[in-house]
């Protein structure tokens, strides 16, 4: 399997107008005004905040206004839990069977079991809920979570006009080579993407947490090397987002020639792994909570991210993995 790769995080502009430049300004969390560079002042109140001593976190100084916790008063509104809205949401393929048929999820469980061996461990297709309405309750907490960030449900990588070609994600093009998934992991792979588009959802809800924002646990017991979800959203080349602001930019392509190298930006379109949290891979405490792994595969001759589970997960655990992997751009030392 191969190894974990980072979220590339580029730095916001210098002029950026939230940066807080009056020498007396303090953080209003911690008091200090050590590291100016680092202090953000709000848009209505005037009162500035580490980056890092806002929760959640901020990784880098944001483009445009910015308001703190108390002129935001931001509270999620939660998506009704309605079926008829949550199907049209997340466009799921209308039939005339419940949303959870018991008998199609067993005969689609049964075929889709995987025997693992100690020679070749092979990837798991995640196993959905078996309550249908604590089913709706999950995707309507994800649907909570994009609406609250404005962000359009994608299950795919999206190639949009004045972004990266759908022919620039080549393989090939890998710097020291890419793994190819196999056929058997492909085949479990598009089972969890057809089993998405009938309704049957990974067993997740996305919850959130005053200081990590919105992030995702585990509903149901999840075993080791379960497929979790596909990283995606639109893929752009990484020098068209040098000084993109947004803090979830995943490497797709680390290519040779670094103007064609690829990355996914999930502020727009994306799905469940947008709310994935990474660990402070500082500390070991930061390290024990990681229990996924971010692996890049070629897949039919594409460039896939798939997040996939590192050991057993237990029912209520949050899902976490390191942003970095073996490159160190983002900065977690001060993550939760």
């Amino acid at each position: 399997m191969a190894s974990s790769l980072p979220r590339r995080r580029t730095h916001a502009p210098k002029s950026s107008p939230a940066v807080a430049v009056i020498d007396d300004i303090l953080c209003q969390e911690c008091g200090s005004g050590d590291s100016p560079a680092r202090l953000l002042l709000c848009d209505n109140c005037d009162r500035g905040y580490h980056l890092f001593c806002l929760r959640p976190i901020l990784p880098s100084v944001p483009t445009g206004s910015w308001f703190c916790g108390s002129c935001s008063n931001h509270k999620p509104k939660s998506f009704p839990l309605v079926q008829t809205k949550i199907i049209d949401f997340f466009r799921i393929q209308r039939s005339s069977e419940p949303l959870l048929n018991q008998d199609a999820r067993k005969k689609r469980k049964r075929g889709g079991s995987l025997v693992i061996s100690k020679k070749k461990r092979k990837l798991l297709p995640f196993v959905p809920s078996e309550d249908p309405n604590r089913k709706l309750e999950q995707m309507a907490s994800l649907a909570t979570a994009l609406t609250a960030t404005n962000t359009e449900f994608s299950n795919k990588l999206t190639y949009m006009p004045g972004m990266a070609p759908r022919s620039a994600n080549c393989p090939a093009l890998e710097r020291g080579g890419m793994q190819v998934l196999s056929k058997e992991d492909t085949e479990t792979l598009n089972l969890c993407k057809s089993m998405m588009e009938r309704g049957e959802w990974p067993p997740l809800m996305v919850v959130f947490d005053p200081l990590e924002g919105f992030t995702v646990e585990a509903d149901r017991p999840i075993k080791d090397l379960t497929i979790i979800t596909e990283y995606v959203g639109d893929v752009d080349f990484l020098k068209n987002r040098e000084n993109d602001d947004g803090d979830s930019i995943m490497t797709l392509l680390s290519a040779s020639d670094p103007s064609k190298t690829l990355v996914i930006c999930p502020d727009k379109r994306s799905n469940i792994a947008r709310f994935i949290n990474g660990i402070n891979n500082h500390t070991q405490e930061g390290k024990k909570k990681q229990n996924l792994k971010c692996v890049r595969f070629d897949v039919g001759g594409e460039c896939r991210v798939l997040l996939v589970s590192n050991r057993d997960i237990s029912k209520g655990e949050r899902l976490y993995y390191d942003y970095n992997g073996d490159e160190h751009e983002y900065p977690t030392e001060n993550f939760v």
